[in-house]
């Protein structure tokens, strides 16, 4: 079991000694989530029941690939995905070269978590059409495994049409996709084309189970293994080895955590709600408590 930091809403000014402690307290992939800016959105947030989004103009976006460059620099294993990046409502060659560039400078550190995204209003603003989004994507990912395997590419297809060229740097190895979302399209695009799916709810261990069976019907639809994917999934139990002991027999490779969202009152009044000191604290004690008895 490997376990992945869930640090969306941090202070852009704290993502440095985040990344240092993640790597001292044995966080395996470190995530941060994409949006460019904030709006009266005409799109619903689908994760809440109004929806109105969790979030509000304050809330910190820190562009997902200079801020995994900085973190890269003061780290030497912790690993680096987006959680995740909505690579649609960019152009092909901007994706490319930005994932290209953070996979070169971290020394192949980076997993590349991508998927369609719900905000049309930033799909407005960026020139790209909401609406061939996921088609767009399931075009995209093979192309953009050809441009970073380095060489001469050339592609002529429904999106994307361009004649011979080639980028670099490139990374000395793969960069491995982890797809996101719980829709039947999502799930089918982690299977037909992943390396990774990333859940992006919270799960009992029921609903994973309903979610794994999925996914092992579509794996098997496309001619691959069971165990060609890997599942990163937040669970509904609380931090505990022998739970995560049980989740990883049923095929989960990695689970989303977030320690300070268990802080104690105690911690909570000692290091102050949202400080860095209160997420350093209790990352600590999760390490102490979970990953160390893994």
């Amino acid at each position: 079991m490997r376990f992945w930091l869930g640090a969306s809403f941090t202070d852009t000014d704290q993502f440095i000694e985040l990344a240092k402690a993640s790597e001292r307290c044995g966080i395996d992939t470190l995530t941060l989530s994409d949006h460019i800016f904030y709006a009266d959105y005409e799109s619903p947030y689908p994760y809440s029941r109004t929806g109105a989004p969790r979030w509000n103009a304050a809330t910190h976006w820190p562009d997902v690939w200079v801020t995994i460059g900085a973190m890269a620099a003061v780290t030497e294993r912790l690993r680096f995905a987006p959680n995740v990046y909505i690579a649609p409502a960019r152009d092909l060659f901007t994706v490319a070269k930005q994932v290209s560039t953070a996979a070169v400078l971290s020394r192949d550190r980076v997993a590349f978590g991508v998927g369609v995204g719900w905000c049309k209003d930033e799909f407005l603003q960026t020139g790209q059409d909401f609406h061939t989004r996921g088609r767009r994507l399931d075009e995209m990912i093979p192309v953009l495994r050809e441009l970073w395997a380095g060489g001469t590419v050339e592609h002529h297809g429904t999106h994307f049409d361009f004649g011979p060229l080639s980028i670099a740097p490139t990374p000395a190895r793969p960069v491995p996709f982890f797809v996101g979302g719980d829709s039947e399209a999502a799930l089918r695009r982690a299977a037909r084309l992943g390396d990774g799916w990333i859940g992006n709810r919270v799960y009992s261990e029921e609903q994973l189970d309903g979610v794994l069976a999925t996914l092992r019907a579509y794996l098997k639809e496309y001619g691959r293994p069971e165990d060609d994917l890997e599942v990163i999934a937040a669970l509904a139990v609380m931090p505990d080895a022998a739970a995560y002991r049980r989740i990883a027999e049923k095929g989960v490779t990695g689970t989303m955590t977030a320690p300070w969202w268990l802080a104690t009152p105690e911690e909570k009044a000692k290091f102050g709600e949202g400080s860095l000191d209160l997420k350093i604290a209790t990352m600590e004690r999760f390490a102490e408590e979970v990953i160390a008895r893994m």
